[in-house]
């Protein structure tokens, strides 16, 4: 029998699995993800990954975390404060319990507190038994005890038995917010179903934890939140390079060209190879090269030979690329780059977020070679700069950089799928077959000043390409001093010219007023959020969120020069403000952080503040 359980409406909850990263943390976060996106709630998460790849199990270095922030209302971050923190260790109490607020449910694996897993979280007592976390609703959980009488007529082994711990604190999890067990339940038999011991057991204690919930007397409360009013339509829960990859899947149909990937692997930017290799139905290549040269090389090699050529990586294979995309410069061949940014410099923090790889895809490359920059702002907001990226590198022939960043990657919300014939078409023209004499000129340039695209094999279009200065209009081979003026200054306007046909930049709040908060990329959710609480207290507070990086928009300049303070929040020492004060002259502060973190809405208001 249950016990009388209250039921709490909630407007929003935020929920924190952490522990070893062999626990599945992200597979249970997952899931609570899937199933609230299913049961109509807006959703956005945050996985955090250790940076060791095998860190001991039970230490500091090895705690694994997933966040979920689900609401009845449009939500953007995937919230400041936990109300529920699921810790299967010491090691993961202790990173992650400065996150739960104030009288929060604190759910933790009473069994992994023993003397070993205490000195390895550096706990000199244990913190289940001092009165450390009275502050805290402490629910104290045999979960590998019951984990193992659960399953324990399976006839598992122990260490197949407590692999599936995870699934009773999912279990737990789902009972305390109401969430169905049936989408789990079809991921188990669709995950497991070839091992039928290992899917039975994982039902069986994923129904073990609801029904623990049920019967308990240390949880009194169930909790509710309801669906959010979302415009009707067909919707899916995607991470960001899931939706990049299936953007550059899009833009190959719309556009009538097959997509050549070529990469390396790194994190965080290994899931776009992972995800499009599952796709080549639809005509993808995959490539997985030697080396981040050759990736870039081989791409450039595909968009020569007619392909719609494309590479990822993180900021230290960029770094290794730059050589090469000064090739695809100078060659003028579309190309979509895209960064996946983290952590740095050189190895820095590979699974933590950061925007420090602004002034590199601007500068990095040697010589007078610009490019096309565009940044996502969101998990869904990857499919659509793929399509915009990709429109931009064919009408000007150039290569295009993507910037995302780990914490979008890894990311996830509600995607509305969009209808097909909604997504506009990507004309790409190439130049037919010349006959009677005439002569190709492949730098011959359109009102854009595009050069031609020629396909190898075309009669009559025998060209020469590769890194060397060419003669403008010819391409013949040219080192004379004027004819580089020439062609490096037409690259140059070539890419600035694409601000004439880029949407102006527009405002959120006044538009006019004390404070501009300028911002872009991954931190569009928690700058948006913070915007909107101060404006529903009447301050005089705007935000602009830039997605054009490169050029930026036309209007921007004389946007910037209609509040008294501009403040540009990143997740660096201040790059974008770097570029906003050199090319408008605008006296812009930034508000910095490294910590491999995303900003937090608190944080935010409280910049906010000092300039009102």
């Amino acid at each position: 029998m249950g016990t009388q359980k209250q039921v709490v409406k909630l407007d929003a909850a935020t929920v924190r699995f952490c522990g070893d990263s062999g626990d599945g943390m992200q597979l249970a976060g997952t899931q609570l993800t899937t199933t609230s996106a299913i049961v109509g709630n807006d959703v956005a998460t945050f996985p955090d990954f250790p940076a060791e790849i095998r860190a001991p199990r039970g230490t500091l270095a090895g705690v694994s975390g997933f966040q979920i922030h689900f609401a009845s209302k449009e939500i953007y971050t995937p919230g400041d404060e936990v109300d529920a923190l699921v810790a299967m260790n010491p090691a993961a109490l202790k990173t992650n319990l400065e996150g739960l607020i104030p009288g929060g449910l604190l759910i933790v694996n009473a069994e992994a507190f023993d003397k070993k897993g205490l000195e390895q979280a550096h706990y000199a007592k244990n913190p289940l038994e001092d009165g450390s976390l009275d502050s805290y609703k402490l629910i104290s959980v045999e979960m590998t005890k019951i984990t193992r009488e659960a399953v324990a007529e399976l006839g598992l082994g122990q260490k197949d038995a407590d692999r599936c711990r995870n699934f009773f604190a999912m279990g737990l999890v789902f009972w305390l917010y109401d969430r169905p067990l049936d989408p789990t339940l079809r991921f188990i038999e669709n995950k497991f179903g070839k091992r039928p011991d290992v899917a039975e057991a994982n039902r069986k204690v994923l129904k073990a934890g609801f029904h623990y919930g049920e019967t308990t007397e240390a949880m009194p409360n169930q909790y509710i939140v309801d669906r959010a009013a979302l415009p009707p339509g067909i919707y899916r829960s995607i991470m960001g390079n899931q939706a990049a990859a299936w953007g550059l899947i899009a833009a190959s149909k719309l556009s009538g060209h097959e997509i050549f990937y070529g990469t390396y692997p790194i994190t965080p930017a290994s899931d776009i190879l992972h995800e499009l290799a599952k796709h080549k139905n639809f005509g993808v290549m995959t490539f997985q090269a030697e080396d981040e040269i050759a990736a870039v090389t081989s791409t450039i090699g595909a968009a020569f030979a007619g392909k719609m050529g494309v590479t990822g990586s993180s900021g230290p294979g960029i770094a290794l690329k730059g050589e090469g995309l000064g090739l695809a410069v100078m060659m003028e061949l579309p190309l979509i780059v895209i960064n996946v940014q983290r952590g740095g410099p050189s190895t820095g923090l590979p699974t933590k977020t950061e925007q420090a790889d602004l002034l590199q895809s601007m500068f990095g490359r040697n010589g007078e070679c610009p490019m096309p920059i565009i940044a996502a702002q969101s998990p869904v907001d990857c499919f659509y700069v793929i399509l915009e990226a990709w429109k931009i590198a064919t009408r000007y022939m150039t290569p295009v950089f993507v910037l995302t960043d780990g914490y979008l990657a890894n990311g996830s919300e509600p995607w509305q799928v969009p209808d097909v014939a909604d997504l506009e078409k990507i004309d790409v023209k190439h130049p037919g077959p010349l006959s009677n004499g005439d002569e190709f000129q492949p730098y011959a340039r359109d009102e854009r000043l595009a050069r031609p695209w020629a396909l190898p094999g075309t009669p009559g279009l025998v060209h020469r390409v590769g890194g060397l200065e060419k003669q403008n209009i010819t391409g013949n081979v040219n080192y004379e001093a004027m004819n580089h003026q020439e062609m490096v200054d037409l690259r140059a306007k070539k890419v600035a010219d694409i601000a004439k046909e880029l949407p102006p930049q527009t405002v959120e709040g006044p538009d006019k007023g004390k404070l501009l908060v300028l911002s872009w990329g991954g931190t569009y959710g928690s700058c948006r959020t913070a915007v909107r609480h101060m404006l529903a207290r009447g301050e005089s507070v705007a935000h602009a969120h830039l997605r054009y990086m490169n050029p930026m928009p036309a209007n921007l300049g004389e946007l910037l020069k209609q509040y008294d303070n501009v403040l540009i929040p990143e997740l660096n020492k201040g790059q974008l403000r770097l570029l906003i004060r050199g090319e408008y002259l605008v006296d812009a502060k930034g508000f910095n952080k490294v910590q491999g973190k995303p900003f937090t809405v608190s944080e935010l208001i409280e910049a906010f503040g000092k300039y009102l």
